[in-house]
């Protein structure tokens, strides 16, 4: 598994936004300025973001984006999950996929299923709190 750069990029934003989260709604020129990351490539990673209902975007003057809970209620896996194809360490094991015919007698399954889990219960068990500190 690899997080990609829409993955990572997508936590700095959340957490800019946790760290400005008394101002506001932050324009994304803002966040991209203070990230040092292009604004084009945020303003296709927040629609992301905002159909998961982790961010709330308003338009026009003053507009921006806002979180929409507190920094402390964010799981770091739930917001990779919101930007990342799959977080799954082998294809069989992501969302959706078709049931595999060798699973039943498949030597490496449990190795990767145990890895999934480790995973998943890692990045869920830090928060957007725990980055921020």
């Amino acid at each position: 598994m690899m997080i990609s750069t829409r993955g990572r990029y997508a936590l700095r934003v959340m957490v800019d936004l946790a760290e400005h989260s008394g101002e506001g709604s932050i324009a994304m020129k803002e966040v991209a300025a203070r990230q040092q990351v292009s604004l084009k490539y945020l303003e296709r990673i927040m629609p992301m973001l905002v159909e998961q209902g982790l961010v709330e975007g308003t338009r026009g003057k003053g507009g921006g984006y806002r979180l929409t809970r507190e920094p402390a209620e964010y799981p770091v896996g739930e917001i990779l999950r919101a930007t990342e194809a799959s977080l799954a360490p082998v294809a069989c094991l992501a969302e959706g996929a078709e049931p595999c015919e060798r699973a039943p007698y498949c030597a490496t399954l449990p190795l990767w299923k145990e890895l999934d889990t480790l995973v998943n219960g890692f990045l869920d068990s830090k928060t957007l709190a725990d980055l921020m500190a």
